[in-house]
C-alpha cells in the first residue's frame, strides 16, 4: 500500500509539473523592467490610450490578438511576425487573417525602443497593450507579470490549433486544459466576446446548412434566427455582426445573458450551456449582473498570459515586432 501511495503521489507531482511546464508563468514577475526600463509600462499605456481614444473598437481586436498569440506556441509574440518568401507566418494563417491592431503594437514598441533599446520584448508589449486597451474602455484592470522573451518561430498552419468558433464543449475543454487552463477559465475568457464583432460568414452554416440539409442549428433561439437571416445572406462574407448586440462596445457581463437566451453567435458560445461547470458560470453571471466577472476575468487573463512563455536566455528581444532579429 505504501508503494502504491508513493507512486500515486509521484504521478500527481508529474502532472502538476506538466501544467507548470505548459503555463510557465512562475518565471515572470511584476515590475520586471523596474531597473532596466522603468518607464516601459507608462509608455505602453500612453501609446495604447492614444489609439483606443480614437478607435475604441481596437480594444476587442487587441484582446483577441493576445488570445491568438498565447494559444499558439505560448505567449511569445509569434503572431506578430511577418511572413517571408520562405515561411508563411501565423498572422497569415486563415484563423488570423481578420486580426487587426498591429499598428498599436508597433507604435508601442517604437516608443519603448526609443527609451530603452533592446530591453522590452514584443510578447510583453502585447500583454500590456491588451490589458491597457480593455481598461481604457472601462473594463477590468489586471497586473501583468513581465519577463517574456520573443519567439523565433511562426508557422501559419499552427493557427489551426486555435479554439474554433464551431468547436463543441469537449473540444474546447481539451484545448484549454492542454494550455494549463481549466474549465472555469474557458467560461470566463469566453466573456471577452462581450465586446467586438464577427462576420456573417462565421455563422452562415449555423443559419442555413447546419447538418448539410438546409437546416438551422437547433441550439439557436428560433425567434432570433429570422432576425439574423435578415442581416446575413447565405453567401455574405462582408457584413459585420455584434458579438453582444446592444452592448458590444461595453465590457460587461451582458454576454452571459445573451448566451443564456441561446443567442450567442458562435457554436462555441452555445457550447457553454452543454457542460455543468460552464453552464453554471453563465447562469451565475447572467443572474447576478456579473457579480464576480471582472475579478474572474482578471485572474484568468493573468493565467493565460503565462502559457508557454519563454524566459531567461530563451528566444530573443526583437528590435521590430514583425521581424525576427
Amino acid at each position: 500500500m505504501a508503494i502504491q501511495k508513493h507512486i500515486a503521489l509521484l504521478v500527481q507531482f508529474l502532472l502538476v509539473a506538466l501544467v507548470f511546464d505548459i503555463a510557465n508563468g512562475y518565471r515572470l514577475k511584476l515590475g520586471f523592467y523596474q531597473k532596466t526600463c522603468p518607464r516601459a509600462e507608462a509608455i505602453v499605456k500612453r501609446t495604447t490610450a492614444n489609439y483606443i481614444y480614437r478607435a475604441p473598437s481596437l480594444a476587442a481586436a487587441l484582446l483577441r490578438m493576445q488570445f491568438h498569440d498565447c494559444f499558439v506556441r505560448g505567449c511569445d509574440g509569434s503572431v506578430l511576425i511577418n511572413s517571408t518568401r520562405k515561411n508563411q507566418a501565423e498572422k497569415d494563417g486563415i484563423p488570423n487573417l481578420s486580426l487587426r491592431g498591429f499598428q498599436v503594437i508597433d507604435a508601442a514598441k517604437t516608443a519603448v525602443e526609443a527609451a530603452c533599446p533592446g530591453v522590452v520584448s514584443c510578447a510583453d508589449i502585447l500583454s500590456l497593450v491588451a490589458r491597457d486597451a480593455i481598461h481604457q474602455i472601462k473594463g477590468p484592470y489586471w497586473r501583468v507579470p513581465l519577463g517574456r522573451r520573443d519567439g523565433r518561430v511562426s508557422i501559419a498552419s499552427e493557427s489551426f490549433t486555435l479554439p474554433a468558433p464551431f468547436a463543441n464543449i469537449t473540444q474546447l475543454k481539451a484545448q484549454f486544459v492542454s494550455k494549463g487552463l481549466n474549465v472555469k477559465d474557458l467560461a470566463v475568457l469566453s466573456g471577452g466576446h462581450t465586446i467586438g464583432i464577427s462576420h456573417c460568414s462565421t455563422i452562415a452554416t449555423r443559419l442555413y446548412n447546419f447538418t448539410g440539409k438546409g437546416d438551422t442549428d437547433p441550439s439557436l433561439d428560433p425567434r432570433y434566427v429570422p432576425e439574423l437571416k435578415r442581416i446575413c445572406f447565405p453567401t455574405d462574407t462582408t457584413t459585420l455582426l455584434a458579438m453582444d448586440p446592444g452592448s458590444s462596445k461595453t465590457f460587461d457581463e451582458d454576454y452571459y445573458s445573451v448566451v443564456l437566451k441561446r443567442r450567442g453567435l458562435f457554436q462555441s458560445d452555445a457550447a457553454l450551456l452543454n457542460d455543468k461547470t460552464t453552464s453554471a458560470y453563465v447562469k451565475l453571471q447572467a443572474k447576478s449582473h456579473g457579480y464576480t466577472f471582472f475579478k474572474d476575468f482578471q485572474a484568468s487573463m493573468v493565467k493565460m498570459g503565462q502559457i508557454g512563455v519563454l524566459t531567461g536566455k530563451a528566444g530573443e528581444i526583437r528590435r521590430h515586432c514583425a521581424l525576427i532579429n
